[in-house]
C-alpha cells in the first residue's frame, strides 16, 4: 500500500544555445516521451488564455446515491503551477431531508456537523495519489454547497500545457438518500466524457481563474490554506471511513476487504458484507480525546442471530498486511446490549493484528477482544488481551480485564516496540508482553464481530461494534496526545484517508 513519492526536480544546466526551432522541437519531443498530455491553449473571443482550464466528466444518471464528479485540472498557462497552489469547487444544491436548515451551515472541513444527514466524499482513483488529494465542503447563498478538492505539497507541479489527469470524486449523502443533480449548477449530464466545464470553478492562490461560481461564497485563502494540506507524515496509516458502502471502490482502493469466506472464529461459514456500512452518528467524547468526534461518519459491523447457523450473520473488515512494529490505535465503541432483540448473546467485538498465514512459522497476533456477556464459561463484561504466538499449540500470553467498557468510545493502542508489546485503552495500560511474544512478520489490521456460539433461539437480535478512525505508526513509538493531534490535524485539513508505509 505504499505509494510513489514525487521525485526531486532538477535544475537544468545551460551548456550552449540552441536555436528557437530546434528548442521548441526538443522540448516537444521530450514531453512526448515523458507522455505528457499537451493541451492548447483554450480562448473564448476576446478573452485572454485562461490559466488552468477544468475538464469534467460524470455518470449519465441524474438521480443516484452517489455522484461521479470525475475532474482533470490542465494547465493552459505559460508557466508551471504548482498543484497546492489549486483548488477546485463542484458546486451543487442541497436536497430535500438532506441537511436541516434551521441548524445553519457550519462550512467544516467534512460537512458533516451540524447539517442534518450532511454528505461525505472520498476518492475513488487518481493518478495523483488520493491520500494527497483534501476534500472539503463550503456553503453559499440560496442552498448551494461545494465540494473543495485542494491537494498536498507532494502532489507536484504542473508544466505548461500539462494535465494532472483524471481525479475520480464521490459525493454522497450521509444518510445514503437518493441525490437528485438534476438542479445542481456544477452538474452536467452531457459531459460522460472529460470536456471542458465552467460550471466547475478554479482557484489559482486564491484567484478565481475558471468557472463560473453560484452565490456568494468566500474565495480560498490566496495562501491555499482553505483547501490545500502539508504533506501527510511518512510512515502513517490514517482512515477515518468516508465510504458510502462495503461496495465502494474507494474502500477496496484504501487496501481494505470485507470478509465473506467460510471458516472460524465463531459460526462458521456466516461471514456477510451485509454487516459492514457507514452510517452518519456523532461520535461522542467519551475517551475524553480532544480527536473525537473527527466524523460524523463512522464504521460500523453488525453481527445478527436468530440462534440458528442459517440464521447467523456476522461481520468482519480488514486490510494489510501493514503493520509489524510501531503503534496503532483505533477509537471504537463496543456494545454492552444488542441493538435489536434480547440480550444474552455470548458476542466477540474484536480489533486485532494477525498474520495472513495461520500457518507461518514467524506467526504472529495481537488481539482486543471484548465479551460483554462473557464466552468460553467465563463471565463478563471482560476485555481481553491477548498475545499470540502459535495458535494450534495454544502458544499465547493473555490478560483478562474485568469492566464495563461497551456503549462509550475508547481509544484502544497497541505499541510494539523494542521487543515489548503494550496494550492501553484511553492511555491506562492494561497489559505487556516481553520479546518471546513480540511480533515476528508484517500482520494484517482486523475488526469483527462474531458469536462465541448459539446459547438461545430467539425471533433475532443483532450487535453493533462501531469504529470512529483508525491510525498505524510504523517502526516508532507514538503517544497518545500526539495520536490524537495527528488524527485531528489529518481531519482537520481535509484528508479522509492518508497512506503513507513505506
Amino acid at each position: 500500500m505504499s505509494r510513489r513519492r514525487p521525485h526531486p526536480r532538477r535544475r537544468r544546466g545551460t551548456r550552449g544555445r540552441l536555436s528557437p526551432a530546434l528548442v521548441v522541437t526538443a522540448v516537444l519531443a521530450s514531453l512526448v516521451g515523458a507522455g505528457i498530455f499537451l493541451v492548447p491553449t483554450l480562448r473564448a473571443d476576446g478573452e485572454d488564455a485562461a490559466e488552468l482550464t477544468v475538464r469534467y466528466r460524470t455518470a449519465p444518471a441524474a438521480r443516484a446515491e452517489v455522484a461521479a464528479p470525475w475532474l482533470e485540472v490542465v494547465n493552459t498557462s505559460d508557466r508551471n503551477v504548482r498543484l497546492s497552489d489549486v483548488v477546485l469547487r463542484y458546486h451543487f444544491r442541497v436536497d430535500d431531508g438532506a441537511e436541516d436548515p434551521a441548524k445553519g451551515a457550519t462550512g467544516d472541513t467534512t460537512g458533516h456537523r451540524g447539517d442534518g444527514a450532511g454528505y461525505g466524499a472520498n476518492c475513488v482513483r487518481s493518478s495523483v495519489d488520493c491520500s494527497l488529494i483534501t476534500r472539503r465542503f463550503g456553503t453559499a447563498e440560496g442552498g448551494l454547497r461545494h465540494l473543495e478538492a485542494g491537494f498536498s505539497p507532494s502532489a507536484g507541479t504542473l508544466r505548461p500545457g500539462e494535465s494532472s489527469k483524471g481525479i475520480g470524486l464521490q459525493l454522497y449523502r450521509l444518510d445514503h438518500g437518493e441525490l437528485d443533480q438534476t438542479d445542481d449548477p456544477s452538474y452536467d449530464a452531457a459531459l460522460t466524457r472529460y470536456a471542458p466545464s465552467r460550471k466547475v470553478s478554479a482557484y489559482l492562490r486564491g484567484k478565481l481563474v475558471w468557472g463560473d461560481e453560484p452565490g456568494r461564497v468566500p474565495a480560498p485563502a490566496p495562501d491555499g490554506s482553505a483547501g490545500t494540506a502539508g504533506d501527510p507524515p511518512d510512515g502513517v496509516l490514517f482512515d477515518d471511513f468516508h465510504y458510502t458502502g462495503p461496495a465502494d471502490p474507494a474502500l477496496a482502493a484504501g487496501g481494505w476487504q470485507v470478509r465473506t469466506g467460510a471458516g472460524g472464529p465463531g459460526i462458521k461459514g456466516t461471514w456477510t458484507r451485509s454487516g459492514i456500512a457507514f452510517p452518519a452518528e456523532s461520535p461522542g467524547t467519551g475517551d475524553g480525546g480532544s480527536a473525537g468526534p473527527v466524523s460524523d461518519q463512522v464504521l460500523r459491523l453488525r453481527a445478527g442471530t436468530d440462534g440458528s447457523v442459517d440464521g447467523t450473520r456476522q461481520a468482519e473488515i480488514h486490510t494489510g498486511p501493514n503493520f509489524r512494529t510501531g503503534t496503532l490505535a483505533a477509537r471504537v465503541r463496543f456494545s454492552d446490549r444488542p441493538a435489536e432483540g434480547h440480550d444474552g448473546d455470548h458476542i466477540s467485538q474484536a480489533f486485532f493484528a494477525i498474520s495472513p498465514n495461520q500457518r507461518s512459522r514467524e506467526y504472529s497476533e495481537l488481539d482486543y477482544e471484548y465479551l460483554p456477556n462473557g464466552g468460553w464459561g467465563a463471565l463478563g463484561p471482560r476485555l481481553d488481551t491477548t498475545s499470540w504466538r502459535d495458535v494450534d499449540a495454544g502458544d499465547r500470553v493473555t490478560r483478562a480485564t474485568v469492566e464495563k467498557l461497551g456503549d462509550d468510545w475508547h481509544t484502544l493502542m497497541i505499541t510494539a516496540v523494542d521487543g515489548t508489546t503494550e496494550y492501553s485503552v484511553d492511555g491506562r495500560v492494561l497489559f505487556r508482553t516481553d520479546a518471546a511474544y513480540f511480533p515476528r512478520e508484517a500482520m494484517g489490521v482486523h475488526f469483527s464481530a462474531w458469536f462465541v456460539d448459539l446459547p438461545f433461539q430467539d425471533a433475532g437480535r443483532a450487535w453493533d461494534m462501531e469504529v470512529d478512525w483508525l491510525y498505524l505508526a510504523e517502526d516508532r513509538e507514538v503517544s497518545l496526545k500526539d495520536v490524537r493531534r495527528q488524527v485531528r490535524d489529518l481531519s482537520g485539513a481535509g484528508s479522509g484517508y492518508v497512506d503513507t508505509l513505506g
